[in-house]
């Protein structure tokens, strides 16, 4: 019976929705962790009981990990563990587990660690009446070797300089990558990028790279290299974002069909393709890493318009390779292709 009653206890509580509300407050004192994209991370969690207390492996300790949404009203459930039985969710299904070190370690190992891992987890452990929560924020970083990727430009549809600084980082976000640092743009500064609009980088500098001096770019009198405007106010103050993606983990291609589509019509045309509209991130990655071509004004997943020139051409960029950039046309002007990706399985 008893074993009956706990098998009933513990299916209740890992078929637990993904999402559950907060209510619990975390201790202070919340660690910071960092991480390269694709790569393995811990973090720490560590039990504090007595010596003659039971370990987190035994069957009355309960230990859940949940990453806190952006608002911190809800809770995205990541993996919960009572005894020998584990569970994980979501997009994290296979991706983690619990490091059990020693039998106080409750630390979460996330593996392939990508851009959506950043923010919040809590560590909840359960031992009868006693709850208590530890908080770990992770910040997912890419490497300075711009081999395995691309440092690109961004602004959003309301146009030039309207991110703060955390807008830049949920502008990045949203396009499968994350705020460049310093020497990944001094990097692409050195493999040829020219870019006169000024941007956000990781640490709160704002700065953007010249390689053909100019007037409006800083002065013609002045050498090439970064021009820097320092730390800026990361609230108050708004400019442009350098974004930092890596390779394409999938495919990216231009939908050959005969037809324009609406906006809607071109997201539509990529799920029908077994596929989704490609990401602003996904075409500049395949153009620099991949020497992407194609002369198609096409759909991106913001509701841009681009195409990627490799090869400099009469009426195709015929001055230097590059992302050529159309525009946020009205969403329902049927003029345009449109670029899908497809994550590779």
């Amino acid at each position: 019976m008893l074993t009956l009653l706990f098998t009933t206890l513990l299916s209740l509580t890992l078929a637990s929705s993904v999402y559950s509300d907060v209510n619990s407050t975390p201790l202070p004192g919340g660690v910071k962790v960092s991480a390269s994209l694709g790569s393995n991370v811990t973090l720490p969690c560590r039990l504090h009981h007595s010596a003659d207390t039971m370990s987190f492996g035994d069957v009355g300790i309960r230990v859940k990990w949940a990453k806190v949404t952006e608002d911190e009203t809800l809770e995205e459930n990541v993996l919960v563990s009572m005894g020998f039985h584990k569970k994980s969710y979501g997009n994290f299904n296979g991706r983690v587990y619990l490091q059990e070190a020693d039998n106080e370690d409750a630390s979460l190992v996330i593996t392939d660690v990508a851009v959506d891992d950043t923010g919040t987890y809590r560590c909840e452990v359960i031992n009868g009446m006693d709850d208590t929560i530890q908080e770990v924020t992770l910040v997912v970083q890419a490497s300075a070797d711009l081999s395995d990727g691309v440092v690109f430009p961004y602004s959003p549809r309301l146009g030039r300089y309207n991110l703060n600084f955390h807008d830049a980082e949920r502008a990045c976000l949203e396009q499968d990558a994350v705020v460049a640092s310093f020497e990944q743009l001094y990097q692409a500064f050195r493999s040829g990028l020219d870019w006169c609009n000024a941007g956000w980088l990781n640490d709160g500098t704002v700065q953007y790279p010249i390689t053909d001096p100019r007037e409006p770019c800083g002065g013609s009198n002045v050498s090439a290299g970064l021009r820097s405007y320092g730390l800026r106010d990361k609230s108050k103050n708004h400019y442009d974002v350098f974004c930092f993606t890596s390779a394409l983990n999938g495919d990216f291609y231009w939908l050959d069909q005969p037809e324009r589509f609406t906006y809607e019509e071109a997201v539509q045309a990529c799920l029908d393709d077994d596929a989704e509209i490609a990401k602003v991130s996904h075409m500049f990655a395949a153009w620099k890493l991949q020497g992407f071509d194609r002369c198609d004004s096409g759909w991106l997943a913001d509701g841009s318009v681009r195409y990627p020139i490799s090869r400099p051409r009469k009426n195709c960029s015929p001055t230097e390779a590059a992302v050529r950039f159309v525009g946020f046309p009205d969403k329902k002007h049927k003029l345009y292709g449109v670029y899908c990706f497809k994550p590779q399985q």
